[in-house]
């Protein structure tokens, strides 16, 4: 009887997982394994909000095999080797990963492996193209997103996913193979912090087709005018599960079919999400430099009360505010407040994008290191295809255009509910008579503002005009 593993990562899905169909077309059983090694993704090991989706999706991931997933822990390469000499099998594979320490661990096993006479296969479940396989004309990667999409639209969007495989009789009882617990992995908080994510999120692979659905039926045909609004349901909030592979972009692209005519904005973002992992292949430094060398020298400041400010939403900037809020809550933030927030801590606050980057990191159930980098360079304006370093958001005028009646600033910030929506966005302006009767007290039940917009801005200006 041939047995392979199927090394199971990112990727936490049945439906169109290639080195699942692979292994299955070429052997006759395999054994599902899942190896907790955070540690071999330094300096990016995934962060808190991150392990609790994780456990979820291991949880969900374990029914589907009907039990028969096998958790250890350990170093990868390490774990392979021990598993192939108790189980007798010679082949192993994987869907690929693209960060770099990703690629530089799979890189190392897949040679040690086949050194070893064991057949070692990695296939693509994450992107709809390999970041190499997109190239410009005259040869080399793209750093400007617009021709990066018209190429990719070029070559076809592909939207043949495959099916489920039959597994019945074909998985290896993984017992005696001295698996761990999914409680002994410790991914959820000891501190229950997690009650409201756990209210926003069902992060199974039922949930992601229910997701899809939801947002096809009822947000696309909004989805072109809707999608900068935060308090509206017009975006497809996707991004933890196709991160997390429960959901893979060819499937997306699939279900768009019949709707291809409505889909062309929504599918530029999942183009974005291609971008950004073809910036970080090719650019592996972006993940903790800036691509524009210029801001190597850029004059950062050192404050760390403003950066707590931040995280906690207390600026005494509405929008931001309401938007750390949310995040801080539910794991995840709309993506034109994610913008407004991290341009207000780059330009306004002067502080390193990482700063920001790392917070998102720790707190966003979709932290994804590629378009974690990619927008946060861009909004920082150091990145490919970044916004130009003048162009600072301002957060009252953004409010104003994109949530004109402060519903989403009332959701997250009830102490300023009973406001009038001339002032939900500026409340610092508003006369005493206007505050009182709103029963808010700047200071007290809101902050006030920690920055000047307009002189922060200038401040910003001069620093970029130092470096330019």
């Amino acid at each position: 009887m041939s047995l392979a593993i199927v090394w199971f990562r990112r990727d936490l899905r049945l439906a169109d997982n290639p080195a699942l169909t692979a292994a299955l077309a070429a052997h006759d059983s395999v054994l599902p394994l899942y190896i907790h090694a955070p540690e071999e993704e330094a300096p990016w090991a995934p962060g808190a909000a991150s392990a609790w989706w994780l456990h979820q999706a291991l949880d969900d991931l374990r029914a589907q095999l009907g039990g028969r997933l096998l958790l250890r822990r350990g170093a990868s390469l390490t774990v392979l080797e021990e598993l192939l000499a108790q189980t007798g099998a010679r082949a192993v594979y994987w869907n690929r990963l693209y960060e770099p320490a990703a690629i530089a661990r799979d890189t190392q096993v897949k040679q040690v492996l086949r050194a070893a006479d064991v057949a070692a296969e990695s296939h693509n479940a994450a992107l709809l193209f390999e970041p190499w396989a997109v190239q410009k004309k005259s040869g080399g990667p793209f750093r400007v997103f617009t021709p990066f999409w018209r190429q990719l639209q070029m070559l076809g969007l592909p939207d043949r996913p495959l099916p489920a495989p039959p597994l019945q009789g074909r998985l290896h009882d993984p017992a005696g193979l001295g698996g761990e617990s999914l409680d002994a992995l410790a991914l959820l908080p000891t501190i229950r912090w997690d009650e409201g994510i756990a209210a926003a999120w069902h992060p199974s692979r039922a949930g992601a087709e229910a997701r899809l659905d939801e947002f096809l039926a009822s947000a696309l045909p909004h989805y072109a005018e809707g999608r900068d609004r935060p308090a509206k349901p017009h975006v497809s909030r996707l991004s933890p599960y196709l991160h997390f592979g429960q959901l893979g972009p060819r499937e997306v692209v699939a279900a768009t079919r019949e709707v291809r005519q409505l889909a062309g904005d929504f599918l530029r973002e999942l183009g974005w999400r291609e971008f950004a992992h073809h910036l970080l292949y090719h650019y592996p430094h972006t993940s903790d430099a800036p691509m524009d060398e210029r801001f190597s020298v850029f004059p950062w400041r050192d404050d760390e009360a403003g950066l707590q400010a931040w995280q906690r939403g207390e600026t005494g900037i509405p929008l931001v505010d309401a938007g750390m809020r949310e995040l801080w809550v539910t794991g995840w933030m709309h993506n034109r407040v994610r913008m407004i927030v991290a341009s207000f801590l780059t330009k306004n606050l002067l502080l390193p994008w990482l700063s920001g980057a790392r917070w998102f990191w720790d707190t966003l159930v979709d932290a994804d290191l590629a378009a974690n980098s990619l927008g946060w360079q861009w909004t920082a304006g150091c990145g490919a295809d970044a916004a130009p370093y003048f162009r600072v958001f301002n957060p009252v005028l953004q409010g104003q255009k994109f949530d004109p009646h402060g519903d989403y600033v009332r959701t997250w910030l009830p102490a300023l509910g009973r406001l009038p929506d001339k002032w939900i966005h500026r409340p610092w302006e508003a006369d005493d008579a206007v505050l009182a009767a709103a029963d808010v007290r700047l200071g007290r039940d809101y902050p006030r503002p920690i920055v000047d917009l307009g002189e922060s801005r200038r401040r910003a200006l001069v620093a970029w005009d130092k470096v330019k």
